[in-house]
């Protein structure tokens, strides 16, 4: 574990120094889709190391790094190591966000969850984009941060309740960023229309690592108190809301 905060902290550290790259000629996106899927697709299980930004009306309020581990059908784990430690893992039925210094566990169904940034979902999904984007594009006026990089523009598809006539909900803007080479994942962009921003960035992606199968699962220690709720429902400045379930999980 403590190797795993050194290299957080040295690419957390590496994303302040990262120049913004200029686009170059468009790619076709669903060329550019087809690639990203091709090179995950095959992967029963991944890692990666990432930095999740919070973002409220153009200000950086939070920045966390860690590990994220995802593995199929529907599983995911993601551990925070800095600033401080926090849990969260989707075992395919439920979402459990555990934070250790508040002795205290949220759990969400998996499939019940609101939480906006589901394009993470897929990673440990089917790897069809289409299940997640009714439409993607080229992303006008945006520049990728890093070399060889391509911004993909998705709009999601509707939830539940927007599609029942929820007019109240307005569904988050989502931009992809793709290496044009490999197809790599290299960040994901989601603005909620309220100004606030939540930012992943990746990398050192490794395709079929060996991982426990204990890696998707969380047993509550003695003590731990259980909060049934919805992740969404908390504000990034004061406690980050992890990814919901893969869509499809049960």
């Amino acid at each position: 574990m403590k190797a795993i905060g050194i290299r957080a902290a040295v690419f957390c550290s590496l994303l302040n120094c990262l120049p913004i790259f200029s686009c170059g000629a468009e790619q076709n996106p669903k060329d550019l889709i087809q690639k990203f899927e091709r090179r995950y697709r095959s992967a029963r299980t991944l890692e990666a190391l990432f930095v999740e930004r919070y973002i409220d009306n153009g200000k950086e309020v939070r920045s966390e790094a860690g590990t994220a581990y995802f593995g199929r059908p529907g599983r995911m784990r993601w551990e925070y190591v800095s600033p401080e430690r926090n849990l969260y893992v989707v075992d395919g039925k439920w979402s459990w966000f555990y934070v250790p210094a508040d002795h205290t566990v949220t759990r969400t169904r998996a499939r019940e969850s609101s939480d906006w940034r589901t394009p993470l979902a897929l990673l440990a999904g089917e790897m069809k984009v289409s299940r997640i984007c009714a439409r993607v594009e080229n992303a006008k006026g945006q520049k990728p941060v890093e070399a060889g990089g391509a911004i993909l523009s998705c709009q999601l598809r509707r939830t539940d309740a927007s599609a029942s006539g929820d007019t109240a909900r307005t569904d988050p803007d989502v931009l992809f960023e793709i290496n044009r080479e490999t197809g790599e994942l290299s960040r994901i962009l989601v603005a909620d229309p309220g100004g606030i921003q939540v930012e992943f960035r990746f990398a050192a992606w490794r395709f079929d690592p060996r991982l426990d199968g204990a890696l998707f699962r969380f047993e509550p220690q003695r003590g731990v108190a259980i909060v049934d709720g919805d992740l969404a429902v908390n504000p990034p400045a004061s406690r980050p809301a992890p990814v919901a379930g893969p869509a499809g999980s049960s």
